[in-house]
């Protein structure tokens, strides 16, 4: 099994990153390969609302230049996903959400990450970690993904780069994250052709202005 984590922090080895490592840690332990990409420090555009995607359905994004198709299929032949981001103005970063925006409307338009096992992790000085860790889940929570969760909000803290390992409670979550996360993919594993999953029903859309 592999999971695919995405690091939106534009340092590499900064504090994202080592919440990243500590959950990918206790997945490795259960023999659980891990993958990390840096997508923070890259150059993303933001959806322009074209809706070729929709139509296509052809699992691609139709701006060029980046690398945003090559890490959806990443995440397509991934088991599980992993979610990382610093705290901007107490959200993900600016990167982050025009990769997860556009990868996200590009897979929803195929049910590409339906029962795939996804967690989020942020990083934060001080305050607004909460609303950002709420805004990734939002994307797994509209990709009908199957979420682990840990003994607390997956919020780590510090300033510079290695804060975080001092921070011995955020430490714990992201381990208690990492080991539910594998027991999650092992469960589904082993329930592939015992337990049948729910139909995908099509998406019905609303209006609320008629």
């Amino acid at each position: 099994m592999k999971v695919v984590a995405f690091n939106g922090s534009p340092k590499a080895n900064g504090n994202t990153n080592s919440a990243i490592e500590m959950a990918a840690s206790e997945l490795r332990k259960e023999g659980i390969e891990v993958e990390i990409v840096h997508v923070g420090n890259k150059l993303i555009q933001g959806c322009i609302a074209c809706n070729a995607c929709m139509k296509n359905r052809d699992e691609k994004c139709i701006i060029k230049g980046d690398d945003v198709n090559e890490w959806i299929q990443k995440m397509k032949e991934a088991d599980g996903v992993i979610l990382g981001s610093p705290v901007h103005y107490a959200a993900i970063g600016g990167t982050m959400k025009s990769f997860l925006d556009r990868a996200f409307y590009v897979m929803g338009a195929k049910s590409m990450l339906r029962h795939k096992v996804g967690a989020a992790v942020v990083a934060v000085r001080r305050s607004g970690g909460i609303p950002a860790f709420e805004q990734l889940n939002n994307y797994l929570n509209y990709s009908e993904m199957v979420m682990p969760t840990a003994n607390y909000w997956n919020v780590i803290h510090g300033t510079t780069p290695g804060d975080a390992e001092g921070d011995a409670e955020g430490r714990q979550i992201m381990e208690v994250l990492g080991r539910n996360m594998a027991w999650v993919l092992k469960l589904i594993e082993n329930g592939r052709g015992k337990v049948e999953p729910p139909k995908l029903e099509r998406k019905k859309w609303t209006s609320f202005i008629r």
